[in-house]
């Protein structure tokens, strides 16, 4: 259970049959209105540069003859909700610019999208790994020129260098050229290049931001290609509404091109004067697989789109088998505590209601996690209601290891009884899974606060512990008949190795000397740091190989609660994370010129995540570094991500980035 909350006897949300974002839709769709309070002359606002180094600058440029109001207007970059920016301008003039730095952060492969007031989509971009650094803009023509990677200076707040370089691709003499919101929504690509263009692996959107992409060859199976100065025309398998845009995507994850149209606007079509190069226009005649006529019509909009689509898909129905749990009790942060010292982007990691079991809704997601330190490209996690998940890499998302168990193991208490109400884990110096539970769910009134070792290797769909060992009479204030005082036991467990522990001189409060492994000949090579919820205390143990246990002591974390524990040989730090229940934080633990450990810092998550139940946290070992940063994970308990309609509601994995 997300535990968190228990002291605030939160109920479930009911959430049966609910539609996330991500699904394919593979009908026609009714027209969408437009938003009352959108003016028409959204359209001609185009993103124009952007970069996903630094500051993650943005820059928007207006092609239209007045000037255009952002205000209210809000960004994304993945399937988090909307967020305010702050532009250097409250408008942009006409044929002018405003910048502003993106608070979503901006991933080395994501995508932006722009939205008006009213929730309207303005304009997207998307950009596969590394080709928005040092940056990505237009080029042929401020924004309605196609997206390349500049290798000059950037130009936020002014025009684009002119001309395409010669050593743009292909692709991006790709233009979508003509497009209707009538009967069958056709939608016409033009080829300006002098060589064939390959699009049998290409995609396209629309402007409802809950679509995935659809394949191009689903669309129109025969076009693999585009010759030199050829058309290709084909029927949108997503519907386009009276209002909306549609967004051309390649094989890379790059953004090629993109149309915007207000009500009416692609009546009879919406069509590119001049033929394949100039903005969009409303045509009197729609000229689908020729040039266009750019006779009459009135004004329009045109330019490219794009960004990742990391967080495309995953979409599906939440039934009762995934039954989300809206978070409570929130509180406050420690004094001092810094932002997230990490990347700004996050996206979403898993699939949605990835890891249901045969125990049903109850138990939600994922709590306690850890890195294999042996394997980094394997994720250890605890779902409550005694389940163990080894998670692998797919595609950019951590789904269940097929090979191991793609449905997860069933975890029991020593001698194969009980349900064990797992919430920590950690791996062990001697690879095994050392799991906590605070209590059977099986008798859920009565704390039972054990650590439980299990050989990850063993056969068989149920898991039973090697040793076990119970510390419940510790902890008499959990004892008071109450399931939710039951409830807020071992919330989280970490293995600290020895060799850390004797190189910073921590000191033994049993012996008031150097801590010495040899003192403690059955306890393997490292001690075991559970975290308590009911106080947010550390509770450190010996774990000796014949079942019994060596008690350290009690260390303050300054915060409430402590839902998971992590050592990171990285930072050479404890990590005591937090969810909502002390406003998403993660404190550092150091021992300190005394010998004692306390905490170092505190930081909060990155600005984008759900304040949620995120009970699990863990970071990837430094092995992993790439450009600066390694992997970060947070588990989402509750997996109720920002709420019934948001793309993020029932996850339970969100991916970002820490330091090296």
């Amino acid at each position: 259970m997300p535990t968190s909350h228990s002291r605030a006897g939160v109920a479930s949300v009911c959430a049966a049959a609910l539609t996330l974002s991500g699904l394919l839709v593979t009908g026609v769709l009714a027209a969408r209105p437009a938003a009352a309070a959108d003016p028409a002359d959204y359209q001609n606002v185009r993103i124009n540069e952007v970069t996903s180094s630094n500051n993650d600058t943005v820059e928007l440029y207006n092609a239209g003859s007045t000037a255009v109001s952002v205000s209210g207007w809000k960004v994304a970059d993945d399937g988090f909700s909307p967020q305010s920016f702050s532009p250097s301008s409250g408008t942009i003039p006409a044929g002018g610019f405003v910048t502003f730095d993106s608070p979503k952060g901006l991933g080395d492969a994501d995508k932006l999208v722009i939205y008006t007031a009213g929730g309207t989509v303005v304009d997207r971009v998307e950009w596969a790994t590394g080709k928005a650094k040092p940056a990505m803009a237009r080029c042929g023509g401020d924004g309605t020129g196609a997206w390349v990677t500049t290798t000059a200076a950037t130009t936020f707040g002014a025009p684009n260098a002119p001309g395409c370089p010669a050593s743009a691709p292909a692709a991006s003499r790709v233009r979508i050229n003509e497009v209707t919101s009538g009967d069958a929504d056709t939608v016409e690509l033009y080829n300006g290049g002098t060589s064939a263009v390959a699009v049998g692996s290409w995609k396209y959107v629309d402007g409802d931001t809950s679509h995935s992409p659809a394949a191009l060859s689903s669309s129109s199976p025969s076009a693999t290609s585009i010759p030199a100065g050829g058309y290709v025309t084909f029927d949108s398998a997503l519907g386009l509404g009276d209002n909306d845009s549609f967004f051309l995507v390649d094989g890379n994850g790059d953004t090629i091109d993109s149309v915007t149209w207000a009500t009416g606007g692609a009546k009879p079509s919406s069509e590119r004067c001049a033929n394949g190069t100039g903005w969009f226009r409303t045509s009197t005649t729609a000229t689908f697989g020729g040039a266009n006529s750019c006779a009459g019509g009135s004004g329009g909009s045109g330019g490219d789109g794009g960004d990742t689509g990391r967080l495309l898909g995953g979409g599906g129905s939440l039934t009762s088998g995934c039954a989300p749990e809206a978070p409570a009790g929130t509180g406050s942060a420690p004094a001092g505590t810094l932002a997230w010292p990490g990347g700004k982007d996050v996206t979403i990691a898993d699939d949605v209601c990835a890891f249901t079991t045969s125990t049903g809704p109850e138990g939600r997601d994922l709590s306690g996690l850890a890195f294999d330190p042996s394997n980094p490209s394997v994720l250890w996690a605890a779902k409550n209601k005694n389940w163990l998940f080894k998670l692998v890499k797919s595609n950019g998302k951590w789904i269940p290891d097929p090979s191991w168990s793609a449905t997860g193991k069933q975890l029991r208490f020593l001698g194969g009884s009980g349900e064990p109400d797992s919430e920590g884990l950690t791996v062990g110096g001697n690879g095994h899974v050392y799991v906590t539970s605070e209590r059977d769910n099986a008798k859920n009134t009565v704390p039972k606060d054990t650590i439980m070792e299990f050989d990850p290797s063993a056969a068989g769909s149920t898991l039973t512990p090697l040793h076990q060992w119970d510390m419940t009479a510790q902890f008499p204030q959990l004892n008071t008949g109450s399931k939710d005082d039951a409830n807020l036991g071992f919330e989280g467990v970490g293995y600290v190795p020895d060799s850390w522990l004797t190189a910073n001189g921590w000191v033994d409060p049993l012996t008031g000397a150097a801590y010495d492994p040899a003192n403690y000949p059955l306890h393997g090579s490292g001690l075991f740091f559970a975290g308590l919820e009911w106080d947010g205390t550390l509770h450190v143990y010996g774990l000796n190989s014949d079942g019994t246990f060596t008690t350290f002591g009690t260390i303050s974390t300054g915060k409430a609660s402590v839902m998971d524990v992590t050592f990171d040989a990285g930072t050479q730090r404890i990590i005591a994370t937090c969810d909502n229940t002390c406003s998403e934080t993660h404190t550092f633990m150091k021992v300190d010129s005394a010998g004692a450990i306390v905490p170092d810092v505190t930081y909060t998550n990155p600005a984008v995540m759900p304040t949620d139940n995120l009970e699990g946290f863990a970071i990837a070992p430094a092995s992993t570094c790439a450009d600066g940063s390694r992997e970060a994970v947070w588990t989402d308990d509750g997996v109720y991500g920002f709420g019934p309609g948001s793309s993020s509601y029932g996850h339970a994995l969100y991916s970002g980035t820490f330091p090296c």
